[in-house]
C-alpha cells in the first residue's frame, strides 16, 4: 500500500474521539486532529480539559471502565484514539488495562467505529523477561486487533518532551545529582521519540490505508542507551554529570532512590523502571515506508524538549 499524501488525508472529514485527552500526548494531539476531523473527547473532568479547546470538540464526561459512558462516546465516531494505560492505578493495573480496552473494543464494535488507534509500547512479545508495564501494553493492542474493529497501533519508546513522564524522570535525575551511582539498566538501548513525532504518527494514523490491523514502531533515528540520554540532556543544559555503574540496584531499590530525587511516585517509579530494563529498539520499520513522517533524531529530539522548557 502507498502512504497517504496531503490529498487524500484532507479529502473526508471524520468525526474522531480522543481519549486520555487531557493527558500528556492527548492534549498536544487534540489541536493537531481539529485542524482535519471533528473532535469529541471522553474524559473523567470536563473542567481539566484545556480551555485553548474547549469550545471546539464535544466532551462526554465519564470512563471507559463504565459501559454506558464508552457506548455513548463512541455513538457516530469514525475512528477512536486510545491514549489510556493504568500504571498509575496501584498493582493490579494489568487488570484494569484489560478489563478497559475489552470493554472499550466491544463498544466500539457495536457502535459501528471503523478504526481504532493505540499508542502501545516497544519491546519483544518473546522477551520472557518483559516487563508487567510492556506486557499489559501489548495485551491491550492484542486485544484491540482481536475485536473485529481493524486497528493501528503504534509502539513507542520514551517520549521525549517536557510534561512526558519518562522524560520528567530523566530531567530530574540529571539537574539534582551531579553525581549518579547507577543501575544496570541505564546502559539498556532504547530508541526514544520526540512528542512531535508521535503527534504526527497518531494524526497521520486517521487516513493511514490500510484493510486491516497492523503495528507499526517508532521511534527517533537512533538507538541510545538511557545513560546517553542523561549525557545529552546534560550536555544542552551544560552540566557536567559523572555516572557511576553497579550491578546491584533491583528495579524496587532503583524505584525508592528515585522517589527521593524525582517528582515520580516509588510506586510509579518501579514500573517505569522495570520497562527501563527491557531493550525497546524498532526492529521492524515499515512506518517509514507507510508513513509521510520521517522522525528526528535524538539529539535534536532532546534540543527540542530543553527549548520547550523555557
Amino acid at each position: 500500500m502507498m502512504p497517504l499524501d496531503d490529498e487524500t488525508a484532507g479529502s473526508i472529514r471524520k468525526t474522531v474521539l480522543v481519549t486520555g485527552a487531557t493527558g500528556y500526548v492527548g492534549s498536544r494531539l487534540i489541536p493537531r486532529v481539529l485542524e482535519t476531523h471533528e473532535v469529541r473527547c471522553l474524559v473523567r473532568d470536563r473542567g481539566r480539559v484545556p480551555a485553548s479547546f474547549r469550545d471546539r470538540i464535544d466532551t462526554v464526561e465519564g470512563d471507559v471502565l463504565h459501559a454506558p459512558t464508552a457506548r455513548r462516546a463512541l455513538k457516530g465516531i469514525d475512528v477512536a484514539i486510545y491514549l489510556i494505560h493504568g500504571m498509575g492505578s496501584g498493582t493490579d493495573f494489568q487488570q484494569t488495562d484489560r478489563i478497559a480496552a475489552e470493554g472499550f473494543a466491544k463498544a466500539a464494535q457495536d457502535e459501528g467505529v471503523s478504526r481504532i488507534i493505540y499508542l502501545g509500547g516497544l519491546g519483544d512479545d518473546n522477551d520472557p523477561g518483559l516487563s508487567p508495564h510492556l506486557r499489559s501494553r501489548h495485551e491491550v493492542g492484542e486485544i484491540f486487533r482481536d475485536s473485529g474493529v481493524p486497528t493501528i497501533e503504534l509502539r513507542a519508546s520514551i517520549v521525549l518532551g517536557p510534561g512526558s513522564l519518562s522524560y520528567e524522570l530523566i530531567r530530574s535525575l540529571t539537574q539534582r545529582l551531579p553525581m549518579m551511582i547507577c543501575p544496570r539498566w541505564l546502559s539498556t538501548p532504547t530508541q526514544p521519540i520526540a512528542t512531535d513525532d508521535v503527534l504526527s504518527y497518531l494524526h497521520q494514523a486517521i487516513d493511514l490505508p490500510a484493510e486491516r490491523s497492523e503495528v507499526f514502531e517508532i521511534g527517533s533515528q537512533d538507538v541510545v542507551t538511557y545513560g546517553q540520554l542523561i549525557q545529552m540532556y546534560a550536555k544542552e543544559r551544560n552540566l557536567r554529570r559523572l555516572l557511576i555503574s553497579v550491578p546491584l540496584l533491583t528495579p524496587y531499590l532503583s524505584s525508592l532512590w528515585l522517589g527521593l530525587v524525582t517528582p515520580t511516585s516509588a510506586d510509579v517509579g518501579r514500573h517505569l523502571i522495570e520497562g527501563l530494563r527491557n531493550p525497546t529498539v524498532v526492529r521492524d520499520d515499515r512506518a517509514l515506508s507507510r508513513f509521510p513522517h520521517q522522525p528526528m533524531s535524538t539529539s535534536e529530539a532532546i534540543r527540542q524538549a530543553v527549548a520547550a522548557e523555557g
